[in-house]
């Protein structure tokens, strides 16, 4: 029997074992995003950190090393097909071809900038490209509270933001995003919202209202635009690790997925049950994309969020499907 999530317009089948996973997946898979001919790169932190699977889940490769991203964080696809990665660790954002040759690097590998300072980069996360100008937007990151905007080919042009929980201040911008016309969203993370910007860095709208959103994916080819966010739990976070397991079963608190249009409106919450491997939860949502037929793939850290922390450890799931559907025959709503 399937397993529902959502309603209405938004209702989705819980797809849990999904793709040919190289080694069961131990480990946390960052980030996910889909090219031109709807194959899915899985940014992830094992030995080869980029795997392409094709549309139906089928392995097809994978590239890089353990060298080259410490510790994959996001990924981007281009309207080239161009592979945009960041690294927290290597404090780098790459443009790689689909079979993993470097076509340009920005920052310099393995050293950071000053924490706090605002100059690009420390622990860089995600990466953003303008569709008329091909501008890229980078959020940077767990020790800068920076947007860095920069030209196709490099230059740096324009950076915005401070830290603090103002308008327009961050407090770990976490993921990044551009739709059609051009605004510019990102995942505020610690300050549980998403700020929405004009592509000069004048803020636009705040939402809130999500605990820590990390996740974030704009899905620019159906006619909406809707914003598709994962979200993290903003009480694991306060809380502390050591009742993270009380903590991440809260419910209303995360982790889930929310769907939201462009003018701020919340359209729905997906597997919004607690945190958990079990049937119809989730772990910890950190990056998200959305298929042209309208299924979303959820990357989970669930490794270091939960299976690492478990007595004894184990493997715990990270990946999630949510396929959609329009009528429930024979189901299991959750």
């Amino acid at each position: 029997m399937s397993l529902l999530t959502g309603g209405g317009d938004y209702l989705y089948e819980v797809i849990e074992e999904w793709g040919e996973m190289p080694n069961k997946w131990t480990y946390d898979i960052a980030g996910v995003a889909i090219d031109s001919k709807s194959r899915v790169y899985m940014f992830n932190r094992g030995d080869t950190p980029v795997v392409v699977l094709d549309k139906g889940g089928k392995f097809l490769h994978s590239w890089g090393d353990k060298k080259m991203f410490p510790r994959a964080h996001g990924i981007t696809i281009g309207p080239d097909d161009s592979v945009w990665l960041t690294d927290v660790f290597d404090h780098t954002v790459r443009k790689c071809t689909s079979d993993g040759k470097v076509l340009m690097t920005i920052g310099v590998s393995g050293r950071p900038a000053t924490a706090m300072s605002g100059e690009p980069f420390n622990q860089c996360t995600h990466v953003a490209i303008n569709p008329h100008t091909g501008d890229l937007f980078v959020s940077d990151g767990y020790l800068n509270p920076k947007v860095h905007k920069y030209s196709p080919d490099g230059r740096l042009l324009y950076s915005w933001g401070q830290p603090g929980n103002d308008p327009g201040q961050f407090n770990l911008p976490h993921n990044i995003a551009t739709d059609r016309d051009g605004y510019v969203y990102v995942a505020d993370r610690h300050n549980n919202r998403v700020q929405v910007f004009t592509p000069n860095g004048k803020l636009e709208h705040v939402w809130t209202g999500m605990a820590m959103p990390c996740g974030l994916c704009i899905d620019t080819r159906s006619p909406e635009q809707l914003c598709y966010i994962g979200e993290l739990s903003s009480v694991w976070w306060t809380q502390g690790l050591a009742d993270f397991w009380e903590a991440w079963n809260r419910p209303g608190m995360g982790p889930r997925v929310s769907i939201y249009s462009l003018d701020g409106r919340l359209q729905a919450r997906l597997c919004d049950n607690g945190q958990g491997d079990g049937r119809g939860q989730l772990v910890a949502p950190h990056g998200i994309a959305v298929t042209p037929e309208g299924d979303i793939l959820v990357a989970e850290v669930s490794h270091t969020i939960l299976g690492s922390r478990l007595k004894p450890s184990r493997p715990v799931r990270n990946f999630l499907r949510l396929a959609k559907v329009r009528k429930s025959e024979s189901q299991t709503h959750v």
